[in-house]
């Protein structure tokens, strides 16, 4: 192996250390990041769930996409606060947070539920083609949101069971002796 090899080889595993010392420090990062990317994920996507509110005009369809974005946000800050640096979790915006959970899945789940409700009615049903396209992807947006969040909650209950397992892990690094620590002078003396 040439040096240069070694050395990115080197920096890519030191660069991984770190990442597990940061983990190590605050386990609560990784279901964060599962919800932002849950949050990015519908916000990034509300043209198809809007447009699909207005083809469909479902009653609570505008108000579940609404509680949803709301309480995706307002999540997101209890997340926060129910992790403090270094302090033990806040039980309150712990549970807070879990009940705002509940009120996007059953949003996301009500909504889904409009749609196909709206596909498969007796009279004038809605078919997809080219124009309303945008049903069936707002339909795929939530399941796959759905499926994020779920992700993130489960993280979130589990965190004590990895957050333990990551300490488990061994992140010290060897340091070497060239042999003369004997030499070196700590008494302060000239």
């Amino acid at each position: 192996m040439r040096t240069a090899d070694k050395a990115a080889a080197g920096g890519w595993k030191e660069f991984f250390r770190k990442l597990i010392v940061s983990l190590k420090r605050r386990p609560s990062v990784i279901p964060l990041l599962v919800l932002v990317a849950a949050f990015l994920y519908y916000s990034l996507n509300l043209t198809h769930i809007s447009d699909t509110t207005a083809k469909i005009q479902g009653a609570g369809m505008g108000l579940c996409g609404f509680a949803t974005m709301l309480f995706s946000i307002l999540s997101l800050v209890c997340f926060l606060n129910a992790f403090p640096r270094r302090k033990k979790p806040v039980v309150p915006m712990l549970v807070l947070m879990f009940c705002m959970f509940a009120v996007i899945l059953f949003c996301d789940v009500y909504y889904t539920g409009l749609i196909a409700t709206a596909l498969t009615r007796a009279d004038n049903p809605i078919r997809i083609e080219a124009s309303t396209i945008y049903i069936a992807q707002a339909y795929n947006v939530l399941q796959d949101h759905m499926a994020i969040e779920i992700a993130g909650v489960a993280l979130i209950a589990l965190l004590p069971v990895y957050s333990r397992l990551l300490r488990r892990i061994n992140t010290s690094i060897v340091v070497e002796d060239n042999g003369r620590l004997d030499e070196i002078d700590i008494s302060g003396e000239n």
